[in-house]
C-alpha cells in the first residue's frame, strides 16, 4: 500500500492507492473503527472541521464521500484540513459508493474507485486549487445561511423561552454545583490541547468535571474522572458510563431519549432533561441553573464561522444559551491566556533567599565548609584588590 504526502502533486495523489475499505454514513461512528492506510466512505455534505480532524487522526490511505464535502452553503473547513494532512479526497461519488462491503480492498484510479476488477463510482479529486474555489464561493453566498441561522435563532427562542429565561425543565441532579468552577469537555476543537494547558487549573481549583458524550471519554483519557455526563449517548464508550459519573441523558422535547435503553442495559441511574438543542447547551443551561460559580468549555462552539461549520440548525440553540449564560462562560483558550499559578514572583525570591540561607548555614556547621567559605571570602578579596589596581591605574 502508498500513502501519500502533501508534497505529491494532486494530479497523482489518487493513482494506484490501494486499501480495505471502512464504511459508514456516520463520520464520527466510522472513525471508531477506521485504522492507518484504510480507505473511509462517508456520506457526509459539506464536511465539518471536528469529522476531517477525527479523520485525519486515523491516517487514512484515503476519504471517498458519496456527497460533496462543500455544497456552496458556507465555507465549511474539513476539506482543507484533509488537503493539509496530504489525504485524498474523492468527493461527489453518489450512493453507490455506500453500498461496498465492509473490509473489500478498493483500488483508486484518478477519480475512479474500484472495487476488485468493477468500477464502483467515479467522483471528483479534491484539490487545494478546487478546495480554495469552493470556499470562495461559498463565501459569496454566506449571507443567504445568515438569514437562515437568525430565522432558526428566532425560532428556538420562541419554543424554549421558558427553559431560557426561567430554567423551567431543568431536572434536579446529585452532583453539587453550587458556588463552584464547572469544567465542560466536548471532544470538539482543539480539545485535547486545551486540557493539556488547563492541567494546572484543574489541579489546583479542581472544578466539577462534565462529558458532553465522548467529552467524557476526552476527561478520562486525560487521568481524570468525569462527575457527569451530559448527552445523548451515542459517542460516549461504556467504560465512561460505568466510571460513577451522574448520567443526564439529554432527551427530545416529546419525550423520546435514544440514550435510555443503552443506560439502561448498563444498569446504571440516570436522570432525564428533555430540551431542544444541542448537548453541549444542556450541559450548559444545567451547570448555571445549578448554580454554578464559572463554566470553562473546552472543545465548544464559540464563534459565527464555528456555529455554521457544525452544519445544522440546531446551533442556533447554542448562539442563545451563550447569551443566557453570560459572563459565567469562559472558554478554554481564554482560561490559559488569563490563569498564572497563584505563586507570585515575591514568593519565589523568598524560597531562593530561604534555600541559600539554608546552604549557608550548612556549610557553616561544618569543617569543609568553613574550609570552602573561607577559600571564597580570600578568592573574593582577591578579586577587589585586583578590580581596584586596575580601575586606580586607568585614571
Amino acid at each position: 500500500m502508498r500513502i501519500f504526502t502533501k508534497k505529491r502533486d494532486a494530479r497523482s495523489a489518487g493513482d494506484g492507492l490501494a486499501g480495505p475499505a471502512r464504511v459508514d454514513a456516520r463520520t464520527k461512528n466510522l472513525t471508531k473503527r477506521l485504522l492507518p492506510g484504510d480507505i473511509a466512505v462517508i456520506d457526509h455534505l459539506d464536511l465539518d472541521r471536528v469529522s476531517a480532524e477525527a479523520l485525519v487522526a486515523c491516517r487514512p490511505a484515503a476519504v471517498l464521500n458519496a456527497a460533496r464535502s462543500t455544497s456552496g452553503r458556507y465555507p465549511n473547513l474539513g476539506p482543507g484540513i484533509l488537503m493539509d494532512a496530504g489525504i485524498p479526497l474523492i468527493d461527489d461519488l453518489g450512493p453507490d459508493v455506500m453500498a461496498i462491503s465492509e473490509g473489500h480492498e478498493l483500488r483508486i484510479d484518478g477519480a475512479a474507485v474500484h472495487d476488485g476488477d468493477t468500477l464502483v463510482a467515479e467522483g471528483v479529486l479534491q484539490t487545494a486549487e478546487t478546495v480554495g474555489a469552493a470556499m470562495d464561493e461559498a463565501r459569496a453566498g454566506l449571507s443567504v445561511q445568515l438569514e437562515s441561522f437568525a430565522a432558526n435563532t428566532m425560532d428556538y427562542l420562541r419554543r424554549e423561552r421558558e427553559l431560557l429565561l426561567d430554567g423551567v425543565g431543568v431536572p434536579d441532579i446529585s452532583t453539587d454545583l453550587d458556588g463552584r468552577q464547572v469544567l465542560i469537555v466536548v471532544r470538539g476543537y482543539h480539545y485535547k490541547e486545551d486540557l493539556v494547558t488547563l492541567r494546572p487549573y484543574i489541579k489546583e481549583y479542581r472544578p466539577v468535571l462534565i462529558g458532553v458524550d465522548g467529552g467524557a471519554d476526552a476527561i478520562l483519557e486525560a487521568g481524570w474522572k468525569p462527575d457527569m455526563i451530559v448527552g445523548d449517548m451515542d459517542s460516549v464508550s461504556n467504560k465512561a458510563l460505568a466510571c460513577g459519573a451522574e448520567v443526564v441523558i439529554h432527551a427530545y422535547r416529546d419525550g423520546r431519549a435514544p440514550g435510555k435503553d443503552r443506560v439502561e442495559e448498563l444498569g446504571v441511574p440516570y436522570v432525564l432533561f428533555p430540551a431542544t438543542g444541542t448537548s453541549e447547551d444542556v450541559a450548559m443551561l444545567l451547570a448555571d441553573d445549578k448554580g454554578a460559580e464559572l463554566i470553562v468549555a473546552v472543545g465548544t462552539h464559540a464563534t459565527l464561522v464555528e456555529f455554521l461549520d457544525k452544519g445544522r440548525a440546531g446551533m442556533a440553540s447554542t448562539f442563545l444559551t451563550r447569551l443566557r449564560v453570560g459572563g459565567k462562560l469562559v472558554d478554554a483558550k481564554g482560561v490559559s491566556r488569563l490563569y498564572r499559578h497563584r505563586i507570585s514572583n515575591l514568593q519565589v525570591l523568598l524560597l531562593v533567599i530561604a534555600g541559600l540561607l539554608a546552604l549557608f548555614i550548612a556549610l557553616a556547621s561544618t569543617e569543609a565548609g568553613q574550609t570552602l567559605m573561607g577559600l571564597i571570602g580570600a578568592g573574593w578579596d582577591d578579586l577587589l584588590s585586583w578590580v581596584g589596581r586596575l580601575f586606580g591605574g586607568a585614571t
